[in-house]
């Protein structure tokens, strides 16, 4: 660990349900979801406080949301004016330091361990950023501030919303062995299931088990596991990261079973895919379908066009074909994901999607390319 880096993590509260609540008055205080609607099988792609109160949470199919809230209000994502208000957020952030790193919209990594304000307090720092954030959208932000990514982003959705958490260096190596695995950023719900069931409770746990017995359970993402049980984490904040792929995959406990359901939660995850390619603006000419089953063994299929796949439907069809070559007759499936590849990296601004794991039965998360 390294006890001079100070990381800032900045994520928006809600941040397109907010928006959609911000610009229309009627909406305050209610139950809604920015998202396709239940009749054309959308997936919510963003949900309000309200609606989290209902076990409601992004890349939930939009009728599974509506039946666990009857009086859901379904707003039309409007992504122009999700991107015009991310590119105020980044204006602030530049004026404390230009070493940003976008992991969406509406979240990035700040490193202010040299910063343009000259102040050696990133705590001071966060509160300012959260309070410019407010004076020009009108909207909160979380923040969380660390030695680095692992612990800021975890800090930063600690006391949602509108929170600050800070983890002193000091407090490190405590911290980290007394959180939940399922807390763990970087670990999903099907992993952290795994770790239960080999006795991996809490950090504490992670960190009796050598990297050897790790890699033998894990594989090859087992030195990272190594690593944030100790609360180290090396990345560095890299404001040039290109990313090469745009994905969603959803881990499901219990296990997914039953082609009907598969293929609902197919259309939910291609509906969030497409809903990162509309705010994104990418295309590319590689579909990836990944399934892991309930023993976890996994399988990739994938088909590559002759030309840039960007629609929905073409999007679905062929997930859908990758499917179907697929024998899934008595089995069940942890984990679900449709990758697109071979981007166009010219046609669209480079902001890098992290895991992003949901304390939820469906857990959703974004790959790095």
């Amino acid at each position: 660990m390294n006890p001079q880096r100070k990381v800032i993590h900045i994520d928006m509260d809600a941040f397109y349900a907010s928006v959609e609540q911000r610009d229309n008055p009627q909406y305050r205080g209610k139950p809604i979801v920015v998202g396709g609607r239940p009749e054309k099988r959308g997936a919510v792609a963003a949900a309000s406080y309200e609606a989290r109160q209902f076990g409601i949470h992004s890349a939930m199919p939009s009728r599974t949301a509506l039946q666990r809230c009857p009086h859901l209000i379904f707003a039309v994502p409007r992504f122009d004016v999700y991107r015009g208000i991310s590119e105020q957020i980044r204006a602030i952030f530049k004026n404390y330091t230009d070493l940003v790193e976008p992991l969406a919209l509406d979240e990035a990594y700040l490193d202010i361990t040299t910063n343009k304000v000259n102040n050696p307090s990133a705590t001071a720092i966060a509160r300012d950023i959260q309070q410019d954030i407010f004076d020009e959208t009108k909207l909160t932000a979380s923040a969380g501030v660390s030695l680095n990514k692992f612990l800021a982003k975890i800090a930063s959705g600690m006391n949602k919303p509108n929170g600050l958490t800070v983890i002193l260096p000091t407090e490190a190596e405590a911290f980290v062995e007394a959180l939940a695995i399922g807390s763990f950023y970087g670990i999903g719900r099907a992993t952290a299931h795994k770790m239960h069931e080999l006795g991996i409770h809490t950090g504490a746990d992670l960190k009796r088990w050598n990297e050897i017995d790790l890699v033998k359970q894990f594989g090859k993402t087992s030195h990272f596991y190594y690593q944030i049980a100790r609360g180290i984490d090396e990345r560095l904040v890299n404001p040039n990261r290109i990313r090469k792929s745009i994905g969603a995959e959803n881990s499901f406990d219990p296990d997914l079973e039953g082609i009907g359901r598969i293929e609902l939660e197919l259309n939910a995850i291609v509906q969030v895919v497409r809903q990162r390619l509309e705010r994104t603006g990418a295309r590319g000419r590689t579909i990836t379908l990944k399934v892991k089953f309930a023993d976890y063994q996994q399988i990739t299929r994938s088909r590559t066009m002759l030309g840039f796949i960007t629609g929905e439907r073409q999007i679905l069809a062929i997930a859908q074909e990758l499917l179907a070559g697929i024998e899934l007759e008595n089995t069940k499936i942890r984990l679900l994901g449709i990758t697109l590849s071979n981007l166009d990296t010219e046609s669209y601004e480079q902001l890098v999607l992290d895991l992003q794991p949901y304390p939820s039965s469906t857990s959703q998360t974004c790959h790095i390319g």
